[in-house]
């Protein structure tokens, strides 16, 4: 049994949330979160900050962003047919949606449906070899035209339909990214006793989108450190060399040195090996040639604020079947919270 609350994973990857409608995630994490900070807020874009006052240098603030949206779709068009047309919200790899289950969330509850993959048999050689779009991507709801229309309607949200499950030492299912560092952000304030600076929790949104809640959540922070947490990639699968896999699976947290959004504060990510060596934390460096974090969002909102991240390796990310290794998870818990415990607003992030 892994060294956490392997029940609580499980509830916060399952459960919805895509940009800008993260109720569902914000309520779970707000019930989790209170019992184990001096106050809880939300904000206008639906950003969650539990803080936890310093008892030492309350005047230095830590923010820890971890987003808690998924990639998922809006209802843009509902056919005379009866099929839903959609409308990203995320990063999609098209390859994947074919011949998967989904549930569409409506006012009136949610509809289960299905993006269906027409048999090969039928397809022409030009059809076969034509490259896969999102917008061509429909979900069936098993019904007719006008009964389609009568339960969903244009703006819809649309995710997919997965459990999460152990498979050897991982756990894999949908929206780990970022759920899992929603879920290490948890631990960590169950842990985190008398810190000496005061550390800001932030469950943040639309982070798939842009990163849009966290640059709003720095100007209204307006934090001294930055120390963000998020999914990276984990190529460590046939098909690619040690160069191209970032990270692999099992060999501990992830230290970011930088990413599309970010190159970090490399005092930051220095004193983040230390103390990894220092407690014998497993860890790995981690240097993302695409794709974007929160880190990026809060480290220039405001000004110049030294940032930092650790990262969460997962295999085959953006898709329902995003997998980690249930001993990385553990080494990014420990290691944010050994950060936390030890930032005391003495360590000189200057350059």
């Amino acid at each position: 049994m892994p060294p956490f609350d392997h029940d609580l994973l499980v509830s916060l990857t399952e459960a919805r949330g895509v940009p800008g409608y993260e109720d569902r995630v914000r309520e779970l994490v707000r019930e989790e979160l209170e019992p184990h900070v001096d106050r809880v807020r939300s904000d206008a874009m639906g950003n969650l900050v539990g803080t936890i006052e310093g008892s030492e240098t309350p005047d230095f603030e830590v923010a820890v962003p971890a987003h808690m949206d998924e990639i998922g779709f809006m209802v843009r068009n509902v056919t005379d047919e009866g099929f839903l047309e959609l409308d990203a919200l995320g990063g999609w790899d098209p390859r994947i949606l074919r011949a998967q289950r989904v549930t569409v969330h409506t006012d009136d509850g949610d509809v289960p449906g299905l993006i269906g993959s027409v048999p090969p048999h039928t397809l022409s050689e030009e059809e076969r070899e034509k490259q896969q779009q999102v917008e061509d991507v429909h979900v069936d709801l098993g019904l007719d035209g006008e009964d389609a229309a009568e339960r969903v309607a244009v703006g819809d949200l649309v995710t997919m339909d997965q459990t999460t499950e152990r498979v050897g030492e991982f756990v894999t299912g949908k929206s780990l990214d970022n759920r899992v560092s929603v879920f290490a952000m948890l631990e960590a304030a169950r842990r985190l006793e008398d810190p000496a600076a005061t550390v800001h929790l932030a469950a943040t949104t639309q982070e798939e989108v842009g990163l849009r809640g966290a640059e709003a959540l720095g100007v209204d922070l307006d934090p001294d450190l930055v120390l963000a947490l998020d999914t990276t990639v984990a190529n460590d699968v046939p098909g690619f060399d040690a160069g191209e896999r970032v990270t692999e699976l099992g060999e501990g947290a992830g230290i970011k040195l930088k990413d599309s959004s970010v190159i970090t504060n490399h005092k930051v990510h220095r004193r983040l090996r230390s103390l990894a060596e220092d407690r014998e934390i497993a860890h790995q460096l981690e240097v993302l040639p695409a794709g974007g974090t929160d880190t990026g969002g809060l480290q220039r909102t405001s000004g110049a604020t030294p940032a930092g991240a650790i990262s969460v390796p997962t295999r085959y990310l953006h898709t329902p079947t995003e997998s980690v290794h249930e001993a990385d998870v553990a080494a990014v818990i420990d290691l944010l919270v050994g950060f936390l415990e030890t930032e005391d607003g003495e360590h000189d992030y200057t350059l």
